[in-house]
């Protein structure tokens, strides 16, 4: 009798911590919880950090950054040996064990309030104006993105960010890889606009807010 007693006992303290250690289910909670991770470098509120290359994020569309996280899971991003921040972040992704923390870090990131990073850059926004005619297609006349073509908003992304990811495209950082599909029709897109107009595009696109 003893003997029963400790081995119930034994399990019903195996089932006690197990309840205290059991993660939250696929959505918003557990999204919270494994974005402890992300706050590292992108900060507790999504903010970003400049020095770290993280980008502001919070608010962004659900979509999009689900859509970010399962192309670096999938290596179509990050997999350039240059491109050190795209790495990092590629083994970041790479710790969402379950086929769902993308989604639910996804729906977390788009619940957080959005932010309005001040701009670095110095660029000449009357310039950029005719150049963003070829942004414009796929992201919209306001910047606001299009989840149709795989578009982000711009409007209110770190100035200094949009100026990176143009130049890792029109490196062959981004948008080489042929299962990138949207990626590549960005990279095409960013061959068309000059060295010396990049941040005058994104100064007009910082008009937008």
């Amino acid at each position: 009798m003893a003997r029963l007693w400790s081995t119930l006992a034994g399990a019903a303290l195996a089932l006690s911590a197990a309840a205290c250690t059991r993660v939250p289910t696929p959505g918003l909670a557990r999204g919270k919880a494994l974005f402890t991770t992300c706050a590292h470098c992108h900060g507790n509120l999504g903010a970003g950090n400049q020095a770290l290359a993280a980008p502001a994020i919070a608010g962004l569309p659900r979509w999009y950054v689900q859509a970010q996280l399962e192309g670096f899971q999938a290596a179509h991003r990050g997999y350039m040996p240059f491109d050190t921040t795209g790495m990092r972040m590629k083994s970041m992704s790479w710790t969402l064990d379950d086929s769902t923390d993308a989604g639910s870090v996804a729906e977390y990131v788009a619940s957080l309030p959005a932010t309005n990073p001040a701009p670095v850059l110095h660029g000449d926004a009357a310039a950029g104006q005719a150049t963003f005619q070829v942004c414009q297609a796929c992201h919209g006349p306001a910047a606001k993105g299009n989840q149709e073509v795989h578009a982000p908003p711009l409007s209110g992304a770190s100035d200094w960010y949009l100026l990176t990811q143009l130049t890792k495209f029109k490196a062959g950082w981004r948008g080489t890889d042929p299962a990138d599909v949207w990626g590549m029709t960005m990279r095409a897109q960013a061959m068309m606009i000059p060295d010396s107009a990049m941040v005058n595009v994104i100064a007009y696109i910082q008009t937008l807010r």
